[in-house]
């Protein structure tokens, strides 16, 4: 009975994070600089497809292995289901957390499968699900020509849900993994408490994923640069909205956390950059860069128990990864680059706090509880500093 009732949870949060219509930063009149694209998403980049595996189940006192559950996965795949390997560039802010195959992204200049984003103790698990995804569904090229001779290093990475989840119960499972590749699509995608982000907690508030992007006009082409964020890290007094010290405004609703870590800033924040600009791995490291810029604005800075990593990728230049011929490739000069740079920062400003709007009050192991950030005192406190008419 058990195992029924779960499958049945999942397969209804796998319809709702889709469907769900949630407030988001603009809809509260929150202002950002730049002008996002269509869906104000790491989608608006023409071909990538986002998916989010939501897991919860139970509640009460912690048994592990049994929960509370609420953790999950959220899958990023820079030309959908077409195997095509794109230019990419990572960076760490603070090494304190993990996202497995940059050696290889920094080595190559290629990132050649998804991006998964999950727990801190799933990573391994995912790690190989992607692995054995990418065989079945043959997203690989063959080696020599011989016939299933493939390797890959998947890139997963990971911010710390324990405080919420049943960390050590290991809940996330391949299927897990399969379900947030297959179902991945793009459009409007669902932020807050879903996949990934689903047991995460930002600046005090409840956390998880974001998502924004920017439309840049240059030399009478326009391109788009899109942000995705697990926001998961930062203190309650550094919150700052729109330039407003919001944290240090609204400091009723602090997390009721009496089981785990019950420190506020040891979390992380996992980004992902993504653009249809022809940019080449030492650029789109740049990118990589000017994300802490963004997460700056909101108040974060790095602290030591905090993994700060981010990678971001180009889907121009298709069918540039070859291991036989040699190819030509468009790329922009470093002179026009400059709105590229921008735009990572305001995007990421916008995701985090995209993040943070759309992020529902949860109640997790032991009864710890973690509060949405309050709608009516945020609009309060940007008016009172004069952001808001």
């Amino acid at each position: 009975m058990r195992i029924y009732i779960t499958i049945l949870i999942l397969s209804i949060f796998s319809i709702e994070i889709y469907s769900q219509n949630k407030i988001r930063a603009r809809d509260l009149g929150i202002p950002f600089n730049g002008n996002p694209g269509k869906y104000n998403s790491i989608t608006d980049v023409e071909g990538i497809l986002v998916g989010h595996e939501t897991i919860i189940e139970g509640d009460g006192n912690l048994i592990v292995g049994k929960g509370p559950i609420r953790t999950g996965i959220t899958s990023i795949l820079p030309r959908g289901m077409n195997y095509d390997p794109v230019f990419a560039g990572w960076y760490s802010l603070n090494g304190n957390g993990e996202m497995t195959g940059t050696t290889w992204v920094e080595e190559s200049g290629f990132l050649e499968g998804p991006i998964m984003i999950t727990n801190t103790h799933s990573v391994g698990v995912v790690r190989d699900a992607v692995i054995e995804w990418s065989y079945k569904n043959k997203f690989y090229k063959t080696l020599y020509n011989i016939k299933d001779l493939f390797w890959t290093l998947p890139v997963v990475a990971e911010t710390y849900d324990g405080s919420l989840n049943d960390i050590n119960g290991f809940h996330v499972k391949k299927e897990h993994a399969f379900n947030a590749l297959n179902n991945a699509r793009g459009g409007m995608i669902s932020e807050g408490n879903v996949g990934g982000g689903t047991g995460m907690i930002c600046h005090g508030f409840k956390g998880g994923i974001g998502t924004s992007s920017r439309k840049i006009a240059l030399k009478e082409k326009e391109y788009t640069l899109g942000v995705l964020v697990q926001a998961n890290y930062g203190n309650r007094e550094e919150l700052t909205v729109a330039g407003v010290p919001v944290g240090k405004e609204i400091k009723n609703l602090q997390p009721k956390i009496t089981f785990g870590e019950i420190r506020q800033g040891l979390g992380s924040i996992i980004v992902v950059v993504a653009t249809d600009a022809p940019l080449l791995p030492n650029q789109l490291k740049r990118l990589s860069r000017r994300v802490p810029i963004g997460i700056s604005r909101v108040g974060g800075f790095g602290s030591n128990g905090s993994g700060d990593i981010f990678i971001s990728f180009s889907t121009a230049n298709s069918g540039a990864y070859n291991r036989e011929e040699i190819k030509n490739i468009n790329f922009l000069p470093n002179d026009l680059m400059n709105p590229f740079l921008n735009a990572t920062a305001q995007a990421t400003e916008e995701a985090i706090i995209n993040a943070l709007v759309s992020a529902e009050t949860m109640t997790g192991i032991n009864n710890n509880t973690v509060y949405k950030l309050p709608h009516d005192e945020l609009i309060n406190t940007l008016k009172k500093y004069k952001r808001l008419k």
